[in-house]
């Protein structure tokens, strides 16, 4: 990779892609679970908000669609329906995977050198991403309304009630919204109706334990919970938030109104592969989550993880040394497989994935990690820096039936653009497109085009056994450290036979250009000198910045609800 995420500087901070298909092996009757299912996500009162909605009789996709809208409460930072996001959908009685993309689009008008200016440089970053420039068309609640029409049982107005009481009645400011608002002043506050909410007459964020209300938001679900979608994407509505980003875009394309009404959520083909005897499917493009989580089982898959187990120095340099490859062939290839071709099939091709392997030794580093040449790579092609941000959540909800969705939901930045309006805040995905258009005197792939969306690290993923049943179903936040958090948790799962939560809880470990990151305070400090030994470099230790959410398939048929162990007090009211 070429590019440094923002929080390390100064460290403030063997199958081909599948279809909707069944499991090769026969379906196994649903799990057993508990009366009415389970949820997981990064907020307890989301999680409530979830619960409370399988209670009531609904399905995985109703709660997961009641844990978005409480999340866009009480996670501001992270989510909220001024976003976009993935879910996936799996049928415990049939075995089949159906994946949505609510992934925010470009205006129509937006052009390839939409982050340059006049100069052709790219501009300051508090013009790219504090502007209109880097608002996308958001799509949560037109995923939310397409999943609802196909697997919902319960009424589309039912869905608010949690939140709207949350927004309403208000909530208790716990300390990681706290943390939040208070280091990222300027963003969090950049507009009078945020301030009047999360910061006092001193200008400082609420104290913790104050009670919050957004009365705006409140008023907003009212109007979504009686008239559906189209009181967001309907002429009225998208008028009024078009013209709200556009006063806000200082250059290029702006949005319009019309930019809202024609946006649409998309079934996307799953990625799945065979890794060992399970089947992982995760999200295709413009999601790079799956084929990068696919590519780093499938290159490590003839290893014996299990025999190294977590302790292992040569396990976290294989997986070190796996991620950078399948992070090189997703800056060249992975981007909106509807405006350029993407070689899912071939970058995620078991042959393929054995010939990356073999690059891989288990005494020494790769001098380059170079992007390979898969089956079906299209050519000319450049790749290039983007911005990296980890404003995401990730929840993972398993209803009574057995069914799973897996959800992850961003806004891009923690609060986005800093725009708010009627009481949430607007993203500012569109930095997750490369921000030049060319490189080496190639058209990049994930480069800005109107209508198109930009290119994405989010993973929801969800894992099935050699039976077809569901045994893991998770995902995660922190941008361009996605798709590792995930894949170090399934092999802590299906490799080193950890429960869920014991696997989120291990060590992270991430290779970004010359520079390594090893988790501060982890048991990876102590391997320094052994990974050096194997030839890595550039160690910058800091904190992991990740979170992640898991359901867990236990032997017994229960399901273990696994939270982000590095957020335990900071959640909690």
């Amino acid at each position: 990779m070429r590019y440094l995420p923002a929080f390390l500087a100064p460290l403030a901070l063997a199958l081909s892609g599948c279809a909707a298909t069944p499991p090769p092996a026969a379906v196994a009757a649903p799990a057993p679970a508990a009366a009415t299912g389970a949820v997981s996500a990064a907020d307890p009162r989301a999680a409530e908000a979830g619960e409370a909605i399988l209670a009531a009789g609904g399905s995985a996709t109703d709660a997961a669609i009641a844990v978005m809208l409480a999340l866009t409460v009480v996670e501001p930072q992270s989510s909220g329906i001024g976003g976009g996001g993935f879910m996936l959908r799996a049928d415990a009685g049939n075995g089949t995977l159906v994946t949505i993309d609510g992934r925010e689009t470009a205006p129509a008008a937006a052009t390839p050198n939409r982050f340059l200016g006049a100069d052709g440089k790219i501009l300051p970053r508090e013009t790219r991403v504090f502007s209109g420039l880097s608002v996308g068309v958001p799509g949560n609640l037109a995923l939310a309304a397409k999943a609802h029409s196909q697997y919902g049982k319960l009424p589309w107005a039912k869905l608010f009630e949690p939140a709207i009481v949350l927004a309403r009645d208000g909530f208790v400011m716990n300390r990681r919204l706290y943390e939040s608002l208070a280091g990222n002043k300027g963003r969090a506050d950049r507009t009078d109706a945020a301030r009047a909410i999360y910061f006092g007459a001193d200008g400082e964020p609420l104290p913790v334990g104050s009670t919050v209300k957004v009365p705006a938001l409140a008023a907003t679900f009212e109007a979504l919970a009686k008239g559906g979608p189209e009181a967001f994407y309907g002429p009225e509505s998208a008028a009024a938030l078009a013209a709200h980003v556009a006063a806000d875009t200082p250059q290029d394309g702006r949005m319009t109104a019309q930019d809202i009404a024609a946006y649409t959520a998309k079934e996307r083909p799953p990625v799945c592969i065979r890794y060992r005897v399970y089947r992982v499917c995760g999200m295709g493009p413009p999601s790079s989550g799956g084929v990068a989580v696919a590519q780093m089982l499938g290159q490590l898959e003839g290893f014996d993880l299990a025999a190294m187990g977590p302790d292992s120095p040569t396990f976290w340099h294989l997986f070190i040394e796996s991620q950078r490859l399948a992070y090189a062939d997703r800056e060249l290839y992975v981007a909106d497989s509807d405006f350029i071709e993407v070689p899912v099939e071939g970058l995620v091709d078991a042959g393929y994935m054995r010939s990356r392997a073999a690059l891989i030794s288990a005494d020494s580093t790769i001098a380059k990690a170079e992007a390979g040449v898969p089956p079906g790579a299209p050519l000319a092609r450049g790749d290039g820096p983007e911005e990296p941000e980890h404003g995401t959540t990730h929840f993972s909800v398993v209803d009574a039936g057995g069914n799973a969705v897996s959800y992850t939901s961003t806004i891009e930045g923690a609060f986005g653009s800093g725009l708010f309006h009627q009481g949430f805040y607007l993203n500012n995905e569109l930095t997750d497109f490369t921000l030049t258009p060319e490189a080496g005197g190639k058209p990049v792939a994930n480069r800005v085009e109107g209508g198109k969306r930009p290119r994405s690290s989010m993973s929801p993923t969800i894992v099935y056994d050699d039976t077809g049943r569901i045994v893991l179903v998770i995902g995660a936040a922190g941008g361009p450290t996605i798709p590792v958090t995930v894949t170090r948790a399934i092999i802590g799962v299906l490799d080193f036979g950890l429960g869920a939560q014991d696997a989120l809880a291990l060590p992270f470990a991430m290779a970004f250009g010359d520079t390594l990151l090893i988790e501060e305070g982890s048991a990876l400090v102590a391997m320094q000198d052994d990974l050096a030994a194997l030839g890595h470099k550039g160690f910058r230790i800091s904190p992991a910045p990740i979170k992640a959410n898991a359901l867990g398939l236990r032997a017994d048929g229960s399901w273990e609800v696994a939270t982000e162990p590095r957020f335990a007090g900071v959640v909690t009211p």
